[in-house]
């Protein structure tokens, strides 16, 4: 046995990750990844707020989320959010989850029926990472 640690991997996704999907898929099923791209775009074609993550097994992942400074305030981010989880839900969703380390978007995600389940304190210059989550009910889809 040999014990090999390196700043430059090659292929972490195809050895490491193929043998966990592999296990998980025998675990817990096939997890259905898929992704998903929400954008907001304003008269010249301009992007001006955006949401990219994915549905795997029965949840919603947002890992980004970005309203222009010029634009936030607006209701941008529970829009983006909304048209995700109803993808989300047409995909078999159950729920969502997100996090930030971003007091504005805590507030926004809070706003948009996100509740708190965690917390990293210290995560970025003295930021927290917050991690949020809401139930999607599929009695509300359509």
């Amino acid at each position: 046995m040999s014990l090999t640690i390196t700043d430059a991997p090659v292929n972490p996704e195809e050895e490491i990750l193929g043998e966990l999907a592999a296990f998980n898929a025998a675990f817990v099923g096939e997890p259905n990844r898929s992704e998903l791209q929400v954008t907001l775009h304003d008269s010249e074609g301009k992007l001006i707020a955006g949401a990219f993550g994915f549905t795997i097994w029965n949840y919603l992942y947002i890992q980004w989320l970005w309203v222009a400074e010029s634009h936030r305030r607006q209701g941008m981010a529970n829009q983006l959010l909304l048209a995700a989880e109803e993808r989300a839900l047409e995909r078999g969703c159950i729920g969502a989850w997100i996090d930030t380390f971003s007091d504005a978007g805590l507030g926004a995600y809070l706003k948009s029926g996100y509740e708190v389940f965690g917390e990293l304190p210290n995560f970025a210059a003295g930021q927290s990472r917050t991690f949020l989550r809401k139930s999607l009910d599929p009695a509300k889809k359509g």
